[in-house]
Parts: structure tokens; C-alpha cells; sequence
């Protein structure tokens, strides 16, 4: 057997019945793919992980909590033997061979009738990886190769421009908190099938770069407004574009619906009639803190984390933040586009009972190259703003959680 190659194909296990002998990190490893195919199956193991006594309380498998017996295997259409029993492995695959039911063995690929590819997913295509030669019994070669193609999918590198998936409409794309690699991977593929993208200042400019030249890119901040607010300009844009038929990326900083206007955008889609998908980014909230040492929860430090914008100041009558209220949370209150308020912040937080000598970090163009940090008080954040010129785009982090990763390495 081992002479010849394998014989590709693809399984349709829904409600029939599937034996997995053993119940270890191999079988924690395959489970989900079982499941997610809808196979009927049928756990044999003394014991098993707690991930995969889990699956079991769930009700997503059937457990017989012990070893393996001759019978197993009856009226099964495929097995998994993933047991750490020489004796029983041997057994069990006889019996496979026996019934004709097509069995994997984690311990010897060469005496099984099946072996499990490596496989990857991209929007319906599902990659399934074998090879023929003696790499075969690599598992890292494979899994090397079905991360390339899968990768090519994603990005739409493997795909030929004029075989592109063009789906007309438009998709309000969270592009992350600015460095490239953090955008989802179907943010990615959608500005792979981009025939326009209008892109915001804050999103990952990188991405720009890698778009095909016959992609147009626009610029939000120049869209020439005219008689109209600047928002509602991106709006008709996004609809004029879309109608001639083609296929639109709104690629923002951050995510779509965390202070990006991206409901305003979906509402003025769906007035006009125009197909519109939301794809959500990582918001810079998170992220940009954790990229800089800072938990924004922590055991015994904080149990909770606010998220405000700063665009407005306090003392502003359109401000429609409670500063008086968060003054009195005890959690992490994340403070986005306030670089220029956050004195008149400061003072108001400690105006209502926050105590001025609470630990206060920014963050300037976090996740990037160009990312810094600069740490100070509530009492003297303002000062420290003016003094190390710290300028947008900046995350403000207020609470004791920034003192927490002080001792890590840098």
C-alpha cells in the first residue's frame, strides 16, 4: 500500500456514525471537524482531555468511558484510532479491516486504510493537503504547503485578476489599529476583490500598497464635499460607486461601529438599496493598550474597562458622555480621540473623585513602527502632553491597570 499514492476524496459524514478510539490531543485535534461535518460520533476512551469531556457534556459526541472492545467498530462508516494501547490500535484496525470501514491510525499512517490531509478553509474551498513521497509522513510539510495556498486564497494572490469574485455592493471593512497584519483575514480577501476602495486616514495604509494597480483608491479626507457635511459626501460616494455595479471596500481605522460612523454609512446603504457588508476590526481600545503592556482588565485590578470618546470636551454642552459618573468607577476607562481634551479631562475626573495621582499612559500610533509610550498622572497628563508633544492618533489609558505590566521587558 504504501507504494501508491492515496486516493483523494471528500467524506459526507452527516448523521452517520463515526468511532474515534482514544480521547488525547489527537482526538481534541480532530473532534471539531467531525462535528462540524455533522457525523454521529462515538468517543471509546477511559478518560479524555477537558476539552474533550466538554464536547461530551455538551452533547456534541457520545462517550463510553472505557478502552476499546472487539465490536466497536460495527456498522461504523469511518474510524479514528488515536489510542495510547499498541495492542488495542492493532485490534482496532483489524476490525476496521474486517467491517471495510475506513480507518486513520495516529500511531502507524502506513498500516491504516485512510490518512487525515491537512486542511484549511477560505470562503467555501476547502484545502486538503496529501503528498506522495516519503515527506508524506511529515506532518509539518503539509501543513506548510495548505498554509500557502490557503494564505494565496485569502489574499487573492492565487486567484487571476479576470477570475476574481466581483459581488457588487459594498463592505464597511474594521481595517484594525494600524498595523497591516492585524486586519481579519476577510478584511484582507475583500480588499483583494475591491474594484474601488475609500480609505480613511486611520485605517492601515500599508494594505494601500498591496491593492492591484487597476484598483481605485480614494482618499475620504478628499472626497470634494461641496454643498454637502463631510459624512454625508462619503455617503453619496459609496452609493455612486456601488451602483455603477462595482464591488467597494470603506476600509476604516479600528472597527467600523466603535466611534466610526459605520451605522451612518450602513443606514445610507440600505436607504439607497445597496448590498452592504459589515466586516469587524480589531478596535485600537483593546488592542493598542495591549500592544503597549497594558491589560485593560487584571485580576484584583480591575473588573471592568469603559470606552469613551474624547472628541468632545467635558465642559462641551453636546457632550453626551456622564464624566461625572465615570469619575466614580473603579475599572480602566479608555479614552479615544482625546489627545487635545485630555487636560480639561483630567480635571474633571478629579473634579468628580477620581484620584488625581491615578496612572495615566498614552499611546501614540500603537501597533505600528512609530508607536510610543508616554506615562504620567491624572494631575499631570496635561502637562506631560505638552511637554513630550504627544499628538494623535493617541489612546489614552486611565486606571491602575497601567502600572500593572510596568515590570515586563521591553
Amino acid at each position: 500500500m504504501a507504494e501508491h499514492p492515496a486516493y483523494p476524496v471528500g467524506l459526507r459524514l452527516s448523521g452517520r456514525r463515526v468511532v474515534v478510539l482514544g480521547g488525547g490531543q489527537v482526538a481534541q485535534r480532530r473532534l471539531p471537524a467531525l462535528i462540524a461535518a455533522g457525523a454521529d460520533v462515538h468517543l471509546v476512551s477511559p478518560e479524555a482531555t477537558p476539552s474533550v469531556e466538554a464536547m461530551a457534556d455538551a452533547g456534541e459526541i457520545t462517550w463510553t468511558r472505557r478502552p476499546y472492545e472487539e465490536g466497536d467498530l460495527a456498522d461504523a462508516w469511518y474510524a479514528l484510532i488515536a489510542t495510547s494501547d499498541p495492542r488495542a490500535s492493532a485490534e482496532a484496525s483489524a476490525e476496521a479491516e474486517r467491517h471495510r470501514v475506513w480507518c486513520v491510525r495516529s500511531d502507524d499512517a502506513d498500516a491504516a486504510t485512510a490518512w487525515t490531509p491537512a486542511t484549511g478553509h477560505s470562503e467555501g474551498v476547502t484545502v486538503a493537503v496529501l503528498t506522495t513521497d516519503a515527506k508524506g509522513r511529515d506532518p509539518r510539510h503539509t501543513a506548510a504547503i495548505r498554509d500557502a495556498v490557503v494564505e494565496g486564497l485569502r489574499d487573492g494572490t492565487l486567484v487571476a485578476p479576470h477570475h476574481r469574485t466581483r459581488t457588487p455592493g459594498v463592505a464597511l471593512v474594521g481595517g484594525g489599529p494600524g498595523d497591516p497584519d492585524l486586519i481579519t483575514v476577510r478584511g484582507r480577501r475583500l480588499l483583494a476583490e475591491a474594484d474601488v476602495v475609500i480609505a480613511d486616514r486611520l485605517g492601515p495604509r500599508d494594505l494601500l500598497a498591496e491593492l492591484p494597480p487597476h484598483v481605485e483608491v480614494i482618499d475620504a479626507a478628499k472626497i470634494p464635499y461641496g454643498r454637502f457635511m463631510a459624512q454625508e459626501a462619503i455617503n453619496n460616494a459609496l452609493i455612486e460607486h456601488a451602483k455603477q455595479g462595482k464591488s467597494v471596500v470603506r476600509l476604516k481605522g479600528g472597527d467600523p461601529f466603535v466611534f466610526g460612523r459605520g451605522m451612518e454609512e450602513a443606514q445610507a446603504l440600505a436607504e439607497a438599496g445597496i448590498a452592504c457588508t459589515v466586516v469587524p476590526g480589531i478596535s485600537s481600545s483593546i488592542s493598542v493598550p495591549g500592544a503597549a503592556g497594558i491589560p485593560v482588565t487584571h485580576r484584583g485590578v480591575a473588573h471592568e474597562f469603559t470606552v469613551v470618546s474624547g472628541h468632545v470636551a467635558p465642559d462641551d454642552e453636546r457632550s453626551l458622555v456622564d464624566w461625572p459618573a465615570l469619575a466614580k468607577l473603579r475599572g480602566t476607562l479608555v479614552v479615544l480621540m482625546g489627545v487635545d481634551k485630555i487636560g480639561r479631562i483630567a480635571d474633571t475626573l478629579v473634579a468628580h473623585g477620581r484620584p488625581a495621582d491615578t496612572p495615566v499612559a498614552l499611546v501614540q500610533e500603537g501597533t505600528t513602527a512609530a508607536q510610543r509610550r508616554v506615562d504620567a498622572t491624572l494631575a499631570t497628563v496635561a502637562e506631560t502632553v505638552r511637554a513630550e508633544d504627544v499628538r494623535p492618533p493617541a489612546v489614552v489609558v486611565i486606571g491602575e491597570v497601567v502600572d500593572v505590566g510596568s515590570g515586563l521587558p521591553e
